[in-house]
């Protein structure tokens, strides 16, 4: 018991430093690269940004009562253990984001321009990448900035849809309605410029993480290759019976599923007990179950009740097929 709970403890800080670490790297992104050029975003972010550019209220305000405002209705559904994280992410990127606007504002009340005037671009592709990665970070460590991330993930909690998907669809709305602030299409294009890079390397970061591969091992050494797996990863191993067709020998073939990190202590393992096996490594679209995702699908009742009806039925007979 006292073991599972230090774990649960360690995995626990573990989790806050990661999100602590990607709201330092997402205010970085966002009031360095991003607000300093009048860039508009989506999420409750951009939401705050236009009401800043529009009234000069500072980011963190609105940024903290829209999400106060979110966080009730999303208590629900999300659950306390993941609302407590995104409260804490609330609270720490409030803070953040009012320290680092003071910072970069100058004594005229405008923002410093590190890339220099006229780098309007360049500051957004730097800006997004990192806020993307960011909210990666958050997100793969059971946490959320707030805002359109909170719609994102209860999305996600039920449907086998991306993030960034799901966010696309709200950022949308939020990019469009800065055009009768600013009345000039160059700022909808950068808003909605910024949307698609950071949305992107939401995904790409998240799916790389999350990225799978299957291992077939042919060894004589298959059992205590086997063992290794287990003890030392603790992971499931699967022993398949094959036949070779040139030798005619009898043989084992250790079948494992893995994250994609995990290949290079696989290899080592592998090599140490058998430089000789033969080893092949594909690429899987989806991995389910213990240990890996989970099945996000929407099953209709109706549909439940026939498939277990029909899963109790027993085959017809083939000697039957053939009389009729």
């Amino acid at each position: 018991m006292n073991i599972i709970n230090s774990s649960n403890i360690k995995n626990e800080i573990k989790d806050y430093a990661y999100i602590t670490f990607g709201l330092i790297l997402y205010t970085f992104g966002w009031t360095v690269f991003l607000l300093p050029y009048s860039i508009v975003t989506g999420g409750v972010t951009g939401i705050s940004a236009i009401i800043f550019y529009a009234t000069k209220i500072p980011i963190a305000y609105t940024y903290f009562i829209i999400n106060v405002i979110l966080l009730v209705f999303a208590l629900k559904i999300l659950g306390l253990k993941f609302l407590i994280k995104t409260i804490y992410a609330i609270i720490v990127l409030s803070l953040l984001l009012s320290f680092s606007q003071q910072a970069m504002t100058l004594p005229d009340h405008s923002m410093y321009q590190i890339l220099g005037k006229g780098q309007d671009f360049m500051s957004l592709i730097i800006g997004c990448s990192m806020t993307g990665t960011a909210l990666a970070i958050v997100f793969l460590h059971n946490g959320s900035t707030g805002g359109t991330d909170i719609i994102a993930a209860c999305v996600n909690k039920y449907r086998n849809i991306s993030l960034g998907r799901v966010l696309i669809f709200v950022d949308i709305c939020i990019i469009s309605s800065s055009y009768p602030i600013f009345y000039d299409w160059r700022k909808l294009v950068f808003g909605f410029c910024t949307m698609i890079i950071e949305n992107f390397v939401l995904d790409y970061v998240m799916n790389a993480r999350r990225e799978s591969v299957q291992f077939m091992v042919f060894s004589s050494k298959y059992q205590e290759i086997a063992n290794a797996i287990g003890t030392k990863m603790e992971h499931g191993v699967t022993i398949l019976d094959g036949h070779g067709w040139y030798t005619g020998n009898e043989v084992k073939v250790l079948c494992i599923l893995a994250r994609k990190r995990e290949s290079p202590i696989i290899f080592r393992l592998i090599k140490i007990i058998d430089p000789k096996a033969f080893v092949s490594q594909s690429s899987v679209i989806g991995v389910y179950g213990e240990g890996f995702d989970k099945m996000k699908v929407k099953i209709p009742k109706h549909e439940k009740d026939s498939i277990i009806k029909a899963s109790k039925l027993k085959a017809p007979s083939p000697l039957n097929n053939n009389k009729k």
